[in-house]
């Protein structure tokens, strides 16, 4: 029923979708457990104010639709891509010695973020992106393991 050319760019797209999930999920780790690390259960205390409200609102928006899944149960699963970032600035303290250089760190999460928008609302990358994507991840990981 759908489209052949559509789902051949899907099946395209799908490792770079993959790719950038996980990692979208990796620096969610890092944050939590950088802020845990020092703050405990409080970390959550500590995030810029309006990436609080905005979280705040998009979980009462999904407690709205009880028949529909929501994004998890954690705040931190309710930030934007951008959001963490902010999050790893505003505290960079935390992460300096894992992430050694806040410009670089803001440059690599700020690049994978127009790809990661791209591929998220079904638009399809080049090759040369694809390649920028898995640098990009595989610099990160060097760097913060």
């Amino acid at each position: 029923m759908l489209d052949k050319d559509h789902l051949q760019t899907a099946r395209q797209m799908s490792i770079v979708y993959i790719a950038l999930h996980a990692f979208e999920n990796s620096v969610r780790d890092l944050v939590k457990s950088a802020m845990a690390e020092k703050h405990e259960e409080i970390w959550w205390e500590k995030v810029p104010e309006k990436i609080k409200a905005k979280v705040k609102t998009r979980r009462e928006e999904d407690l709205k639709f009880r028949w529909h899944g929501s994004r998890g149960g954690e705040e931190i699963m309710y930030c934007d891509f951008g959001d963490l970032s902010s999050i790893i600035v505003t505290n960079w303290d935390l992460f300096v010695d894992i992430l050694t250089n806040m410009e670089w760190c803001k440059a690599l999460l700020s690049t994978l973020e127009r790809s990661r928008n791209i591929i998220m609302h079904g638009g399809i990358v080049s090759r040369e992106d694809v390649e920028r994507i898995g640098m990009n991840i595989r610099d990160w990981i060097r760097q913060a393991g």
